[in-house]
């Protein structure tokens, strides 16, 4: 997996391209676990990732919690797949998709 960080100020946007899995999911922890505490806002764009696995949403998972005291996590350019497990999953409501 590919993951392209863009930081503003307070704001991080991560865009993750390929597979979002049980191999890959440790890579998108240690990006998390090192930005997290320093950013209000934290965007996910899934436009290219691929496949999302049940690693993937408890990375999701992970974030949501972690962020959520001290700012907000959103996601964007959900495609269909990604926005099919979300459905699946009950994901839609609990995470702030634009």
């Amino acid at each position: 997996m590919k993951i392209t960080e863009t930081r503003n100020e307070n704001s991080m946007t991560l865009a993750l391209e390929g597979r979002l899995d049980t191999v890959t999911a440790p890579q998108l922890e240690e990006v998390l676990k090192k930005n997290l505490p320093s950013v209000n806002e934290l965007i996910l764009d899934l436009e290219k990732l691929d496949y999302l696995s049940s690693a993937g949403l408890r990375m999701l998972l992970y974030a949501q919690m972690n962020i959520q005291d001290h700012g907000k996590l959103v996601i964007r350019h959900a495609n269909t797949l990604v926005m099919g497990v979300f459905k699946v999953t009950g994901f839609t409501d609990i995470l702030t998709i634009e």
